[in-house]
């Protein structure tokens, strides 16, 4: 069995109770060495065979799981595998090899980035919508998902792998729809015990960034749910009613 398991935002603790488990059993562990803390080995037997992928093809990082298909194995992802993981490629070709697998759901490096700065991405009368995505570089992105196009929703949005393009990523923000005194964040490695947040706006992203060296490993957060402007919610309000509670007359 193959277990695709999400290592959590980065600090060790943060994996699931689940996804730790796996790893104290797991006879083979194939991580992600470029993006996941190796802290989380130490929950590994020492027998257990470790792999990192940050050098391999997709090809070898298969053979391995081929290999010991019939060993406990986990493909240790960063965050939650289904964000950017490249899983989909992987399972497709166990089950063409008829190798069993399943996922462990992880907890997002976006949501660190949030507890980072002690913001909520779903503020009433702000948004309650969030974009999850990142700008074009060596890999293209869907012409219909350009960051215009996405910028111009005003939603709060979380940007991934995109820490070293600030400059293009704040033009292409403000030509979207957003001004240039939106709030925004750059969170560098969240959770990490060297995590840094940077508060700036759209329009001084680049600046931010430049200034404290942050090239890489970082989300960066944009729109009003890092302001001080929102609605209280409907949820505690004493004059609203749902189906737990009436409102007081």
């Amino acid at each position: 069995m193959v277990h695709f398991v999400g290592a959590g935002p980065g600090a060790a603790d943060l994996i699931t109770v689940r996804g730790a488990e796996l790893l104290k059993n797991a006879e083979v562990i194939i991580y992600a060495g470029s993006l996941v803390n190796k802290e989380l080995l130490s929950y590994a037997d020492e027998k257990c065979g470790i792999y990192n992928s940050a050098s391999m093809t997709l090809e070898e990082v298969i053979a391995v799981m081929t290999e010991n298909r019939d060993r406990n194995v986990v493909r240790l992802h960063t965050g939650d595998p289904a964000v950017y993981g490249a899983i989909r490629e992987q399972m497709d070709r166990l089950n063409e090899l008829g190798i069993k697998y399943e996922v462990c759901p992880g907890v997002s490096s976006m949501f660190g980035a949030a507890a980072a700065v002690n913001a909520e991405y779903t503020l009433p009368g702000v948004s309650q919508s969030v974009i999850i995505t990142r700008l074009a570089g060596r890999t293209p992105v869907p012409e219909k998902e350009s960051m215009e196009s996405l910028a111009s929703h005003g939603a709060s949005m979380v940007i991934f792998l995109s820490a070293g393009m600030t400059g293009e990523l704040s033009e292409k923000l403000i030509k979207g729809g957003y001004s240039a005194d939106t709030p925004a964040a750059i969170v560098y490695k969240a959770t990490w015990q060297d995590e840094k947040t940077v508060i700036t706006t759209v329009g001084g992203l680049e600046k931010a960034a430049r200034e404290n060296g942050i090239t890489k490993t970082a989300l960066i957060l944009v729109g009003g749910f890092l302001g001080n402007q929102y609605e209280r919610s409907k949820l505690y309000d004493p004059m609203f009613s749902h189906g737990f509670r009436k409102a007081a007359e």
